[in-house]
């Protein structure tokens, strides 16, 4: 019998990576937007994490017919007044990547003490079903500080600047064993799961039309 289809809404292949160690746990069929050729891709107008979640979640679930997981997450900075934020992904420039960012980062926080480099890490997933209704949404947090420069090569993003206090590591340090225990990522999954697992034991969650 086939199992209920669950599409991750992103193109990002480490965040796709992330996602499915943490959904492992459902009995589904995990499928990435590289195994559908007519995916669309969706624009981050949103003002927040959640709105951005909601309409990666929504309009590529209608569009494609099927469940799909949206997420939208980033780092927020406390002596940046919360920026980077929303626009983590291309805060350098509108075709950053994780190197201009980090430089940007930074240039911005140069002078800045240890003790006034905290920030956090935001995540906030939605769950849509193939009608592109909400059918759940979590949002999870990380909190940390920033280093004065890069450490470690693991991770993506603004990982190799993030440090874990408690552990005296950043998440660019840290095996992905750790991290899939305390990001914020990983946070906003383990809160989204007990929905998830009630919409498929109920039989809402259901394999496509056609498949048994």
């Amino acid at each position: 019998m086939s199992r209920p289809v669950l599409v991750l809404g992103t193109g990002n292949r480490k965040k796709l990576g992330e996602l499915v160690v943490l959904l492992r746990v459902l009995e589904v069929d995990l499928k990435s937007l590289a195994d559908f050729p007519d995916a669309i891709a969706v624009e981050e107008t949103g003002d927040s994490f959640a709105s951005n979640a909601a309409l990666k979640a929504t309009l590529q679930a209608r569009h494609l017919g099927h469940w799909v997981l949206g997420e939208d997450s980033g780092l927020a900075v406390d002596a940046l007044r919360g920026a980077p934020g929303i626009f983590s992904a291309r805060y350098s420039d509108p075709g950053a990547n994780d190197d201009r960012n980090n430089l940007k980062l930074l240039g911005e926080l140069h002078g800045v003490p240890a003790e006034l480099r905290t920030a956090h890490y935001v995540c906030h997933a939605t769950l849509a079903d193939p009608a592109g209704a909400v059918r759940a949404d979590a949002e999870g947090w990380c909190q940390g500080r920033l280093r004065l420069e890069c450490a470690g090569v693991g991770g993506f993003g603004y990982d190799p600047l993030f440090e874990i206090v408690e552990y005296h590591r950043t998440f660019g340090e840290l095996a992905e064993e750790v991290k899939a225990m305390l990001s914020h990522r990983a946070r906003a999954i383990r809160r989204m799961i007990p929905a998830m697992m009630r919409l498929i034991d109920s039989g809402q969650w259901s394999p496509p039309s056609g498949e048994i």
